[in-house]
């Protein structure tokens, strides 16, 4: 018995010791993530990686990352593939990040949209849903019970069953502006405390599908404004012109582009003209 316990303890030791991933090991992972989403992984992302991937190599009991790569690229394991994706890609956000593109939005846009006329908005790269349902309170604000409605995509099903949810802890409400917390969220009670959801009526407007950029687009139609923000930083020059390509293709003429303050379309395509930093417009 005491003999079992030794193994066990130290099999517990080496599957919980943190290997140090190698240069062919980190260049596997580099080349595929880039294949599969598109993104460029630097040098110096490979502590990220390690940490990210650690614990589902402690899960399988794996001790080499070239062991882990062989496992989630078999085809019979569809489910680590997609699982890898969504610990490899970066979904930072929140409510109503970078709101100078909320203003415009609600003060020359939505303004001067024709009454009546159907409103249709893409969330390119929504991670939780933070930015579409941001959106989604400002279109609701101005247009009302109008023809709109927003579609929301991302590349990892895990935080696009965020987005589903619609349901969020109370410390992501702080940059929600007062007015529409209280129209579009419902504070949680009893063992919802601390959290909030956004109201079924607005839920119901925002549309969410899995969608990688990096790959042709569905069949989405046409919209009069796309957003997609803070995603063109993590892709080399020639997929970002790829991306922007697909993406314009699917704007209206006359629509707008958003993108975030840190990127730019220099270089990148002259489908759309620059309003001002960071918007764009099809002629």
């Amino acid at each position: 018995m005491q003999q079992s316990n030794n193994s066990k303890s130290l099999e517990t030791s080496l599957v919980s010791t943190r290997a140090e991933i190698t240069d062919s090991e980190f260049r596997n992972f580099k080349v595929w993530i880039h294949k599969t989403a598109g993104i460029n992984l630097s040098e110096h992302k490979k502590p990220l990686v390690m940490g990210r991937l650690a614990p589902r190599m402690r899960h399988y009991g794996l001790l080499k990352y070239q062991d882990y790569f062989k496992f989630l690229t078999d085809e019979e394991n569809p489910g680590e593939l997609q699982i890898a994706i969504d610990l490899l890609t970066t979904n930072e956000t929140y409510f109503f990040r970078e709101p100078k593109h909320f203003d415009y939005l609600r003060e020359t846009i939505l303004k001067h949209h024709p009454s009546g006329q159907a409103m249709r908005v893409w969330s390119a790269a929504s991670s939780s849903g933070e930015e579409a349902y941001s959106l989604g309170m400002t279109m609701s604000d101005s247009l009302g019970h109008g023809p709109w409605e927003i579609l929301a995509s991302d590349l990892s099903t895990r935080v696009l069953e965020k987005a589903r949810s619609g349901h969020y802890a109370m410390s992501r409400a702080s940059h929600i502006p007062k007015g529409y917390l209280r129209k579009y969220c419902l504070k949680g009670v009893n063992d919802q405390k601390d959290t909030f959801l956004i109201n079924p009526e607005l839920r119901s407007r925002i549309h969410v599908r899995q969608i990688n950029l990096n790959e042709v687009l569905p069949e989405i139609g046409y919209f009069d404004l796309i957003v997609i923000r803070n995603v063109m930083i993590y892709f080399d020059a020639v997929t970002r012109r790829k991306v922007t390509e697909r993406v314009v293709q699917r704007l209206k003429s006359g629509g707008y582009l958003f993108i975030g303050h840190s990127e730019s379309l220099n270089g990148i395509t002259d489908c759309v003209k620059p309003i001002q930093p960071s918007i764009y417009r099809k002629p």
